[in-house]
């Protein structure tokens, strides 16, 4: 397999054995039908990232259990020019874990430890499942602000890696917002590795980069009061009125909310275990709110029906009803028709409703709309992943450049870079001068900040 130092099959096969004797014991994993399992991530969301990513692998797995296991990986990947690719849960949708040129897949799922919690703040490894973090701060009446809807398999790690919002972002915004990363310890990957503790708006060096300015050992964050929340679908006749039903209450800054979810039909003939809740052809607002503000909530719907509300539970075998929202909306979809694919947009705050109808009307069936409502700086507005009915590459561009010609704009998802993808989601830090001080020789993640250009490697 191709490395990211081209000079022959046997060398970088001599460099990979030196690799591996180099870091002692830290546990490896050498079953290839395990290395490609876990080199794999939700890039087949996309019918373009499935045909580009297939059958890309690392060709080993090196899975770290402290921050000392990272610091001696990162010495003999640049001692031995090996590339690495950091690894959270894999539930990414763009190919962020998948190795382009073989080396090391580093597997952060050991490294889970809270380290400390006090309230309103945690320390903790980059590895801990986000799921595992809430359930275990819970009872003392704290829980993390900001999580994906793949919450109960992502990492925190993964997640300041290769995410940008979620649940909770009605609330809060983004990771990019100030306020919402504390601080981020990364390991350098140079022949003496560096432990960087980045503070502040310093961290964001790390926010949504891939992995690829920094092996994430720790990260430190701000907590939300764990509220008893509570699910609620509401029916609707028509979308439109759905959607402004939920920027009502979105802008109602005094009822305590997690979620608003509008979903047009036909996406719920997709959520099969809750197909009692979703009457034929209305289409949903979907929330988590806050017990105490139920009653105010309640004023504030309208024409909606209420079809159900219970306590939120994450319980196993429970299925949570954050889980058909966000980009989980696409994964329902898909689960009967593969042909189907999907968007990320961010919807202007200031022509919110009018944009939204016309993009509606614009498109009809071919693009299918579900907002989730956010807050970007400073402003509520709607994020969207709208089901797209793939037709072929070039009509996904038409598609995306009309978006962007109503001043919608598209992070695009069908491409595997960072200055090809992000956009709009990008941090408001340079990662790429300070990929230069922590990777000089390009060997995290590469591939994925196209622009980069390492200084050669060279056997010392």
């Amino acid at each position: 397999m191709a490395m990211a130092v081209d000079d022959g099959a046997e060398a970088r096969s001599s460099r990979l054995a030196a690799f591996l004797a180099e870091i002692g014991d830290v546990p490896i994993i050498t079953d290839m039908q395990v290395v490609r399992r876990r080199s794999r991530d939700f890039f087949w969301y996309s019918p373009i990232l499935n045909a580009e990513l297939h059958g890309k692998s690392a060709d080993v797995i090196v899975t770290p259990r402290n921050e000392a296991d990272v610091i001696a990986i990162a010495r003999a990947a640049a001692l031995h020019g090996v590339p690495l690719t950091p690894r959270g849960g894999g539930t990414g949708n763009y190919g962020q874990a998948v190795p382009l040129k073989g080396g090391a897949l580093v597997d952060f799922s050991a490294m889970n430890r809270i380290l400390w919690s006090k309230p309103g703040i945690l320390r903790v490894e980059a590895g801990a499942k986000m799921g595992a973090i809430d359930e275990e701060l819970r009872p003392s009446g704290w829980e993390l602000r900001i999580h994906p809807s793949t919450k109960r398999t992502a990492t925190i790690g993964g997640f300041v890696a290769g995410g940008s919002g979620g649940v909770g972002s009605i609330t809060y915004g983004g990771l990019r917002d100030p306020g919402n990363i504390n601080a981020a310890r990364i390991v350098t990957v140079e022949r003496e590795p560096r432990v960087i503790e980045l503070r502040a708006a310093a961290a964001q060096r790390v926010n949504r980069a891939f992995g690829t300015t920094g092996l994430i050992t720790e990260l430190e964050a701000p907590l939300a009061p764990a509220w008893p929340w509570i699910d609620v679908i509401l029916a609707f006749d028509d979308f439109m009125t759905a959607v402004e039903t939920g920027r009502a209450i979105a802008l109602a800054d005094g009822i305590v909310k997690k979620l608003l979810t509008p979903i047009a039909w036909p996406i719920p003939t997709a959520f099969t275990d809750i197909k009692d809740h979703c009457p034929a052809g209305k289409s949903l607002l979907v929330a988590m709110i806050a017990e105490p503000s139920l009653e105010i909530f309640r004023s504030l719907i309208g024409t909606g029906v209420v079809t159900y509300e219970a306590p939120s539970n994450e319980s196993a075998g429970k299925v949570p009803l954050y889980e058909y929202c966000w980009n989980h909306t696409t994964l329902h979809m898909l689960k009967g028709d593969r042909s189907i694919t999907y968007l990320q947009c961010l919807f202007p705050h200031d022509r919110l409703i009018a944009t939204v109808a016309k993009m509606v009307a614009t498109f009809g069936d071919e693009v299918i709309h579900h907002l989730e409502f956010s807050r970007y700086a400073g402003h509520v507005t709607a994020s969207a992943l709208p089901i797209v009915r793939y037709k072929s590459a070039e009509r996904l561009n038409e598609i995306i450049a009309a978006y962007e010609a109503n001043g919608v704009f598209v992070a695009n998802p069908h491409v595997y870079t960072l200055e090809d993808g992000s956009r709009y989601r990008r941090a408001d830090a340079d990662q790429f001068g300070f990929k230069a001080e922590v990777d000089p020789h390009g060997l995290l993640n590469p591939g994925k900040m196209k622009s980069f250009v390492g200084r050669p490697w060279t056997a010392a």
